[in-house]
């Protein structure tokens, strides 16, 4: 059999790897060896989703974390070479733009190693992100960048891309299956919408982890301000962040809105498809609340995913309290028809047919 290693690190990417390992499964034709970063390692982080969505389980797993972003890339580049080195697989696929991401590629093409970069393209022109660091630059050196929309196409396009050795392909968001798949099975699976006395369209569902909104407290009141004034109109439930938790707590910051801890991806789909909208800073729930056909109010000063915004399924607000307020207003006031196709269908199999033909 063919082998790749599959590189994790972060919650969205266990979720898009839950559909392309079930279809690698399937075919039974390539061998995908696992490997957790430890990036995130939170138990409802992380283990929670391999267990409820039946990940197989990662045969590595590296437990590195709470390091300052060097100090967890230069570790995780050192322990990923060295499962590469014992595995020698004919791939190595990468989700997103962590550092695990960036360390799976760069680890995997110091050892000549095809790159499959999965979620590729994606741009938000703010070099300040360190996703956009890592997105960039595992790009770069990806032998096939399997991009979810035609923006990002474009996008590497004019990076200039056509002139490298690298096969770029729009295969859609691998994102939409999960939710498709997941959402059939997810009100069998969480009680959790009983279990907080939530009332369907009657509250609005907020995240909040950016590095950008976490690490400037003047930009996290701002935001939580905004939620606790959305508060007094909706109930505004949160799933907190270990990061953002620790900070609020370390300000001895408290705000009336209901904080909940980091929930799996069943109470999360759950929690979608019962919210009134989405308030979040996050890049994966921006699209998941479309796959649920809800609004969503981005709390950041750009976004990778622009058709959200540019088809007015999305605004953004940045850390500005009152510009959060007045788009949740005005969500209110107009229904939008979320039939529009962005992201395809059938994506996993798609990408599987792109990495067949690779290796």
């Amino acid at each position: 059999m063919k082998k790749i290693v599959t590189i994790l690190g972060a919650r969205p990417q266990f979720v898009k790897a839950a559909v392309l390992s079930r279809v690698i499964s399937k075919h039974n034709f390539i061998e995908e060896v696992i490997m957790h970063t430890g990036q995130h390692y939170d138990v409802n982080m992380s283990a929670i989703f391999f267990s409820e969505m039946e990940i197989p389980t990662p045969k590595y797993n590296l437990e590195i974390n709470g390091l300052s972003h060097g100090a967890m890339t230069g570790q995780m580049l050192v322990k990923i070479e060295e499962v590469l080195e014992k595995e020698k697989p004919e791939a190595v696929l990468v989700y997103g733009d962590t550092n695990s991401t960036l360390a799976g590629a760069l680890a995997a093409k110091k050892m000549n190693i095809k790159v499959i970069h999965v979620e590729a393209g994606l741009r938000s022109f703010n070099m300040k992100m360190p996703e956009e660091v890592n997105r960039i630059l595992t790009d770069r050196i990806s032998d096939l960048l399997l991009c979810p929309t035609s923006i990002a196409i474009q996008n590497l396009q004019k990076e200039g891309f056509e002139n490298f050795e690298t096969n770029v392909v729009k295969c859609g968001d691998i994102m939409k299956d999960a939710v498709s798949f997941y959402g059939e099975i997810s009100a069998q699976k969480s009680s959790i919408i009983s279990k907080l006395e939530l009332k369907s369209n009657n509250f609005v569902l907020a995240t909040i982890h950016r590095q950008e909104n976490t690490d400037s407290i003047e930009s996290l009141k701002a935001i939580f301000k905004g939620l606790e004034e959305i508060n007094k109109q909706k109930q505004v439930v949160i799933p907190l962040h270990p990061r953002t938790k620790a900070i609020l707590d370390a300000h001895n910051l408290q705000y009336n809105i209901t904080t909940i801890a980091p929930v799996g991806y069943f109470d999360m789909l759950e929690l979608l498809k019962n919210c009134n909208l989405v308030i979040t800073d996050s890049g994966g729930l921006q699209k998941e609340a479309f796959f649920n056909n809800k609004h969503c109010i981005i709390a950041r000063e750009e976004t990778e995913w622009v058709e959200l915004v540019s088809n007015g399924f999305a605004e953004i607000v940045g850390s500005n309290t009152n510009k959060m307020i007045s788009a949740f207003q005005n969500f209110q006031n107009f229904s939008t028809n979320f039939d529009m196709e962005l992201y395809g269908n059938e994506v996993g199999e798609k990408i599987y047919t792109e990495i067949l033909n690779l290796i």
